[in-house]
C-alpha cells in the first residue's frame, strides 16, 4: 500500500467501489422512505431532524471510504476483505434507520459504524506501515477516527437534550479530522478526477432513489383509484425536476479540486446536495399521499415538501459552482431567481393544486437550466 499517483491518467471507479456503493442504495432508500412516512404523518420537525442525522451518518461513511480509496486503493485481498467488512457495517447502519425515526435510538446505527470504523482504522494503519511518506497523515486519521468513534459510543448514554447537543459536537469533530490530518500530517494523494467521478456516481444513486420511490408511490396511487390528473401532473413534474437537476449538475468539466481547501468545501457541501436530492423523492411521495388523501399532510404542506429541497439543491449547486467553476450555472442571480419561483409555486399549492404546483416547479427548474445554459454558451463565445 504505497499510495496511488494523484496525477494518474484515466483513473476511474473500480468494480469494488461500485459494489460498495450498492450498499448505500439500501441506506439512502431507508432514510428517504422513513422521511416520507414522517412527512405523511405530519411529523415534519422530528422527521427532518432524524433525516438530517441519519443522512449525515450515511454520507460520512461513504465519504470516508471514497477519499481513502482515492489515495490508497491497492485492490489486493486484504483491501477487498476490509471493504467487505465496511459493506457489512453499512447494512447494519441501514437496518437501524427506522429506530432513529421512531424512537431516536441510534444504537444500531452506532453498531454499524463500529464495524465500519474497525475496517477503516485497519486500512489507515496499514497505509501508515507500508507508506512511510504518508505515515503522519495516516496515523492522524487512524487516531482521530478512533477517538471520535468512542465519543459516538459514549453519546448513547447522553440524557434528554444533551443527546442532540453531543450529536452536533461529534459532527463537528468528524468534519475536523480530515482537515487536522491533512494540514498537520502528510497530505494524502487523492485523485481529483477520481473524486469528482465518485461524487457524480453517488449523485446518480440518489437520483435513482428519487425515481424509484416516486414510481412506487405513483403505482400505489394508480392501483388504488386509477390514474388521476393530479397524480399524472406530479409524475411529470417530478421527472422534469430529476432530469433538469441532473443536467445542471453534470454540465461542464470535472470538478476543479486544485487545493485541499476547495476539496473540503466541495466535498462537505455535497452533504447538503445529496440529502436535499433524496428529500425531493420523499417530498414527491408525500405530495402523492396528499392528493390521494392518505396520511395527515395537508395540501399547504405538500407543496413546500417538494419545493424546499429543490430550492436547497439549486442554491447549493450555485454555491459549489463558485468553488469549482463547473455545472450549468451561468449566473448566481439566475439560480436564485429560479429557486425563488420554485418556492412561490410550492407555497401556492392550495391555489394551483398539488399537481399543478409540482409541474410548475419542474418547468421552473427546466427554465432555470435553459437560461443558465444560454448564459454559459454566450460567455464561451465571448459575448
Amino acid at each position: 500500500m504505497r499510495g496511488r499517483d494523484p496525477g494518474e491518467e484515466h483513473r476511474a471507479s473500480t468494480p469494488l467501489e461500485l459494489l460498495f456503493d450498492l450498499t448505500f442504495v439500501v441506506a439512502v432508500s431507508q432514510a428517504a422512505s422513513q422521511f416520507h412516512h414522517a412527512l405523511a404523518e405530519g411529523h415534519v420537525g422530528s422527521g427532518l431532524a432524524a433525516y438530517a442525522a441519519v443522512f449525515f451518518a450515511i454520507w460520512w461513511a461513504w465519504m470516508n471510504f471514497t477519499w481513502f480509496a482515492s489515495a490508497y486503493d491497492t485492490d489486493d485481498a486484504p483491501y477487498r476483505l476490509l471493504t467487505l467488512l465496511q459493506m457489512a457495517g453499512v447494512l447494519v447502519l441501514a437496518a437501524g434507520v427506522s429506530a432513529v425515526f421512531e424512537r431516536g435510538d441510534f444504537a444500531l446505527v452506532v453498531a454499524g459504524y463500529i464495524v465500519m470504523r474497525v475496517a477503516m482504522v485497519a486500512q489507515w494503519v496499514r497505509a501508515a506501515v507500508e507508506h512511510p511518506e504518508g505515515r503522519g497523515g495516516a496515523l492522524r486519521y487512524a487516531v482521530g477516527i478512533t477517538v471520535v468513534q468512542l465519543g459516538w459510543v459514549a453519546r448513547l448514554w447522553a440524557p434528554g437534550a444533551w443527546a442532540w447537543v453531543t450529536f452536533l459536537v461529534l459532527v463537528a469533530a468528524e468534519l475536523a479530522v480530515p482537515a487536522w490530518a491533512e494540514y498537520r500530517g502528510s497530505p494524502t494523494g487523492w485523485h481529483p478526477g477520481h473524486i469528482a467521478e465518485r461524487y457524480s456516481l453517488f449523485t446518480i444513486i440518489v437520483l435513482g432513489e428519487v425515481i424509484l420511490g416516486s414510481l412506487a408511490a405513483v403505482h400505489s396511487a394508480v392501483a388504488g383509484r386509477g390514474l388521476s390528473a393530479p397524480v399524472l401532473l406530479i409524475a411529470i413534474g417530478g421527472l422534469l425536476l430529476v432530469f433538469a437537476l441532473w443536467w445542471i449538475y453534470f454540465t461542464g468539466s470535472e470538478a476543479g479540486l486544485t487545493t485541499l481547501r476547495t476539496a473540503l468545501v466541495w466535498g462537505y457541501g455535497h452533504y447538503v446536495v445529496f440529502a436535499a436530492l433524496a428529500a425531493i423523492g420523499a417530498g414527491l411521495e408525500a405530495a402523492l399521499d396528499a392528493v390521494e388523501h392518505h396520511g395527515h399532510l395537508p395540501v399547504r404542506g405538500a407543496g413546500p415538501a417538494v419545493a424546499l429541497p429543490v430550492v436547497i439543491t439549486l442554491l447549493m449547486l450555485g454555491a459549489l459552482h463558485r468553488v469549482t467553476r463547473t455545472g450549468a450555472v451561468g449566473h448566481a442571480l439566475l439560480v436564485g431567481g429560479g429557486a425563488l419561483v420554485v418556492l412561490v409555486l410550492g407555497l401556492s399549492a392550495p391555489a394551483l393544486g398539488t399537481g399543478g404546483a409540482v409541474l410548475g416547479m419542474g418547468l421552473a427548474v427546466a427554465a432555470t437550466l435553459a437560461a443558465n445554459l444560454f448564459t454559459v454558451r454566450r460567455r464561451a463565445e465571448g459575448h
